[in-house]
């Protein structure tokens, strides 16, 4: 969404008009789901995309005409080899498309984008509220207050919610990764965390290796007590925290107190030996052996990398993100319309709606 957003309003500062294309309901198997989305200009297809495609490319014509016309539409697709919609694709679903245009002489559009650029960059939450009638957006900070426009009839989420006159993204913030020690892997690990838009946090009780400088990749450097970290560094249920300490007493230190609470993600480097070791005293601290089942350790798939760029990559950085990708698939994405309850509204159903 940040380049999509930053892309929207450099087209807009040089005055020239956009269409956001918005996948706002899907049905069935589709390349991708709500909140996925592409912007087109003039001169076609600009940045993003909404599954590639005869979707995207039927979807890039209508953008276009949609560009001379100067007017938005919804419109809907079917993924599938016959019926009057069918864009002849074997997927087997269907799509329902917002198409947005967005003139550069439209003051709200353009505070809309530079706020919510403002709140991605200080990785506040909040949400983008899109009319289905193509009328003023709204944008809502982390409470569901109003910072532009009207709030609407969307109900918040974590996920992309369809009404019959809203649909509404949850800001993408990025989850935050705490890694415990700022050694030589902590350095190989910031930048690809970075690069998959989570937000690395490193802690480290050693000053001369607790260093930003060494870290410009990372959100935040911490030098604190590995003895407690809630009082230097709290942790949320949101949090995945990786531990890669100098030694088994930081490791086994950490763990006894991040596994009393509640966290998106735990992974622990270290051979099995190690592990062992560290769970034996953790079971002695009373942490339960179902709790310790929650941990991913060794952290990733054994694949004989050199470095420790050439191992996460491959390696630790896959682990995490598909504990992200199987957590967000429960909480972000998943089209949820509060107004019917079950099935989204098709595009008729929405005109209709609107229609006086």
């Amino acid at each position: 969404m940040r380049t999509i957003l930053s892309r929207a309003l450099a087209e807009l500062n040089a005055h020239r008009s956009v269409v956001l294309v918005t996948i706002v309901a899907e049905q069935g198997s589709a390349p991708r789901g709500p909140g996925s989305q592409m912007l087109v200009g003039v001169n076609g297809q600009l940045t993003g995309t909404i599954g590639g495609g005869q979707v995207e490319r039927q979807s890039e014509l209508l953008a276009l005409s949609l560009l001379k016309e100067r007017r938005s539409q919804i419109q809907h697709f079917a993924l599938t080899q016959a019926g009057a919609d069918s864009l002849g694709m074997a997927c087997g679903g269907d799509v329902t498309v917002l198409f947005q245009f967005i003139s550069p002489g439209d003051t709200l559009w353009q505070s809309v984008l530079e706020t919510a650029l403002a709140q991605l960059t200080a990785a506040q939450p909040g949400w983008l509220i899109l009319r289905t009638d193509g009328s003023a957006p709204a944008l809502l900070d982390g409470e569901g207050m109003a910072l532009l426009g009207s709030s609407g009839t969307a109900p918040l989420s974590k996920r992309c919610v369809l009404t019959g006159t809203d649909f509404s993204l949850p800001l993408p913030i990025g989850e935050r990764a705490v890694i415990f020690g700022a050694g030589h892997i902590a350095r190989a690990l910031i930048p690809l965390l970075r690069s998959v838009e989570f937000r690395p946090v490193v802690y480290d009780d050693r000053p001369a290796l607790a260093d930003p400088a060494a870290f410009p990749d990372a959100e935040q450097v911490v030098c604190g007590d590995f003895r407690n970290i809630a009082g230097t560094l709290p942790l949320s249920p949101e949090d995945y925290v990786v531990v890669m300490t100098s030694g088994h007493l930081h490791d086994l230190e950490i763990q006894e107190q991040i596994l009393r609470q509640e966290l998106a993600y735990v992974g622990v480097i270290g051979s099995r030996a190690k592990i062992a070791a560290v769970n034996a005293r953790l079971r002695e601290a009373g942490i339960s052996e179902e709790k310790l089942r929650t941990v991913h350790t060794p952290v990733g798939t054994p694949i004989k990398a050199v470095t420790p760029a050439d191992d996460l990559d491959q390696q630790d950085l896959p682990d995490l993100v598909a504990q992200r990708l199987t957590d967000l698939d429960r909480r972000l994405g998943v089209l949820e319309n509060a107004a019917q309850g079950d099935t989204p509204p098709t595009a008729e159903q929405i005109a209709a709606r609107q229609k006086p």
